[in-house]
């Protein structure tokens, strides 16, 4: 079981969030918009200890019924990967799905990597941060495509930019770790 309180792993993410990927400046954001701070997760996901804290936490608020995570490669892979060894570690495993942005140039040209799973698996979808809610869109749509379940997406951070409701109006749940106001009180703090 994990061994440590979903209180002290947040608190432990939210520490590494603002030491090593949240930086304030001028900055365009995938989805074109611009942004006076920026939030590269990788630089926490990617770390043992970063990695470890974020499958524990996520892997803590899946729903029951979850039958796999998957998510948009690249900011979902480590995180993809975490929960899946988290789950192995806690004696439920679960697969982690990688989604493409673009199908595989060659072979079987599969927008999918990982297990293949039943028709109408549930699966949750990971996002390291929502803004507009349209990179995790697409992980859902082909997931779906490829016949699976999509009811939920959890997320490290939500900057508040229209993800939720993007995701409501298609009828999926979504929650985040952090909102961009809880890392922005927090940076203020130190």
């Amino acid at each position: 079981m994990i061994s440590e309180s979903i209180a002290s792993l947040r608190q432990h993410l939210l520490d590494l969030l603002l030491q090593f990927a949240y930086q304030e400046g001028d900055f365009t954001l995938s989805s074109g918009q611009k942004s006076s701070y920026y939030i590269n997760t990788k630089q926490v996901t990617l770390r043992a200890d970063g990695a470890l804290t974020v499958g524990r936490l996520l892997w803590a608020m899946l729903p029951p019924g979850t039958q796999a995570v998957g998510g948009l490669t690249l900011g979902a892979d480590p995180m993809v990967t975490a929960v899946s060894l988290v789950s192995e570690l806690e004696a439920q495993p679960i697969p982690a799905l990688i989604v493409r942005k673009k199908p595989k140039g060659h072979g079987t040209r599969a927008y999918i990597e990982g297990p293949n799973l039943p028709d109408g698996a549930q699966v949750v979808v990971l996002e390291d941060v929502v803004t507009t809610g349209q990179s995790a869109m697409q992980a859902v749509e082909q997931l779906k495509g490829a016949g699976y379940r999509v009811t939920q997406i959890l997320a490290l951070v939500d900057r508040e930019a229209g993800g939720r409701e993007l995701y409501a109006s298609h009828g999926i749940a979504f929650q985040s770790v952090f909102s961009i106001q809880d890392l922005q009180a927090a940076a203020r703090e130190d």
